[in-house]
């Protein structure tokens, strides 16, 4: 499949799931307290994304059976809720896409039960920054390595690796689309960046090792070495400048 360029009608359906996935994910932040199920999130995000008049697209996704990814401490990426009770301190990892009349949007964040540590902190804002300085060089005139390059860059230089066995991905009518976006590369290299390309970018950063490790579960992705990992998410188009950011909140 090649690079599917977004109309104007296709980025505003694309707007508008986007919009309501930032509103869900914030109303999950704020939800967050010690004592609850991660299955109470997914009940919310569910019950959320409808009301909204919107499908959750990662329920049954390649069997996935939930509609929010709901990742703790060193979990990275793809952890299912259930039974599992957040604790004061725990940090959460929240990745939720949907669709609005065929078209989709995905985003994510980490946020802390209760007070949280130092180090807890510092992560979570440097990986919020990292995707900040993606979206920064997403841009015509720009390829794809200046993308991972600046989250590469902004990560490390800031004692953070970059998980690299998992990346942003283009994203439209289906959930992942061409290209492939890594969080790390070289400046100048890759696809150059055209207006129309909707991509998500979602750095994932560890306070040890890049390396990953699967649970018994076969989707939960964890830190190799069990150290502490956050992931933040956003859907943007590439426009004529600056990156448009679709899943904020509205």
């Amino acid at each position: 499949m090649g690079i599917i360029l977004k109309s104007e009608r296709e980025i505003a359906l694309m707007r508008r799931a986007g919009g309501i996935l930032g509103t869900v994910l914030q109303e999950l932040k704020l939800k967050l307290r010690p004592g609850m199920k991660t299955a109470e999130l997914d009940n919310l995000a569910e019950t959320m994304l409808r009301k909204m008049g919107a499908v959750p697209s990662f329920k049954g996704y390649r069997g996935f059976p939930a509609s929010v990814c709901v990742s703790i401490n060193e979990e990275i990426v793809h952890g299912i809720p259930g039974e599992r009770i957040l604790k004061e301190g725990d940090i959460v990892s929240l990745d939720l896409g949907d669709i609005v009349e065929g078209f989709q949007a995905d985003s994510a964040l980490t946020a802390g039960v209760g007070v949280i540590s130092r180090e807890a902190a510092e992560l979570i804002a440097a990986t919020e920054g990292a995707l900040a300085a993606g979206i920064t060089a997403a841009r015509p005139g720009n390829r794809l390595g200046d993308i991972g390059s600046a989250v590469q860059n902004y990560a490390e230089s800031r004692g953070y690796s970059v998980v690299r066995e998992y990346a942003g991905h283009g994203i439209g009518q289906s959930m992942h689309e061409d290209p492939s976006v890594p969080n790390y590369g070289r400046p100048g290299s890759g696809m150059a960046l055209r207006r129309g390309m909707t991509l998500a970018l979602e750095p994932m950063l560890n306070t040890g090792t890049w390396r990953t490790k699967v649970g018994a579960d076969a989707w939960t992705v964890s830190t190799a070495d069990d150290k502490l990992s956050a992931h933040f998410e956003h859907t943007i188009a590439i426009t004529d400048g600056e990156a448009e950011v679709l899943t904020l909140a509205r």
